[in-house]
């Protein structure tokens, strides 16, 4: 597979113009392909993890380095303060959907399970330390490891949206989405996300799904897209080469060199 993490970018590009003023619970009118959309905090901080991972580097640091570069990207008060103070501050007891929107690099590495809890976990504790923020980001990548395992619709949801979130386990993508707003916490976004991926039919579908919602729609994308590149493993070239043409230098040949790490990766 390839272009790993750009499937949590394109997610997040697909879903920019929509986040706020735009904000829409029609599917039919999500246009992924908009001429003026762009990466927002939660691709610079997807990547800023995946270069810690990759090159075994101080999260906090990375995350600091890489997002002090590229700060007008939209990030939340707290992590902005986080950001801007002199040294590197201790966590804040976040338990906000950053954690989860980062975290996807942890579970395309993982071998095991056990490693992608740890990987996760690393990516989280530098600002989301709260168990829920902690929480959001283990079920994330446990996700998509078990995508990238093979494993059924069945047993991803029985072994995260209902093992982490069971007071969601019986809900469907239409009896959330009426009620459903704007919210910025592991706790409504990370079920909410996941109820997308099980419930779509490939990666264009789950990425819709997630934005017509009408919440935090970038991050919501951000996060259920890695799920369903992992699991359907396919993405539409013109989403790629969109995301190619609004990134970076350094997040294309992290993104290059993150594939093959992957891919040359024992998973037996």
């Amino acid at each position: 597979m390839k272009n790993l993490l750009l499937s949590a970018a394109i997610g997040d590009i697909g879903g920019q113009p929509y986040e706020f003023t735009g904000r829409t619970k029609d599917y039919d009118k999500v246009d992924l392909l908009l001429p003026g959309n762009t990466y927002t905090d939660d691709t610079v901080c997807t990547f800023a993890c995946a270069d810690a991972l990759l090159h075994n580097l101080d999260m906090a640091e990375t995350l600091r380095k890489r997002c002090r570069v590229d700060f007008y990207r939209g990030f939340g008060g707290m992590f902005a303060r986080w950001l801007i103070a002199p040294e590197t501050q201790p966590p804040y007891n976040s338990f906000g959907n950053g954690s989860a929107m980062r975290v996807s690099a942890a579970g395309f590495m993982a071998s095991n399970r056990s490693m992608c809890v740890e990987l996760a976990t690393l990516t989280a504790i530098p600002t989301h330390n709260h168990p829920e923020g902690k929480k959001g980001a283990v079920t994330t990548a446990l996700t998509i490891y078990y995508a990238m395992q093979g494993k059924d619709k069945d047993f991803i949801r029985e072994e995260t949206l209902n093992r982490f979130y069971p007071d969601w386990q019986a809900l469907t993508y239409a009896d959330i989405k009426p009620g459903y707003d704007f919210d910025e916490t592991c706790q409504q976004t990370v079920p909410a996300a996941l109820i997308c991926f099980l419930e779509s039919k490939d990666y264009t579908d789950c990425l819709k799904m997630a934005i017509s919602l009408g919440g935090d729609a970038d991050t919501l994308a951000a996060i259920a897209g890695p799920m369903a590149y992992a699991f359907y493993k396919d993405m539409l070239e013109a989403l790629i080469e969109n995301a190619k043409a609004k990134l970076p230098q350094w997040m294309l040949e992290l993104n290059a060199e993150f594939d093959t790490y992957v891919n040359g990766m024992d998973r037996a």
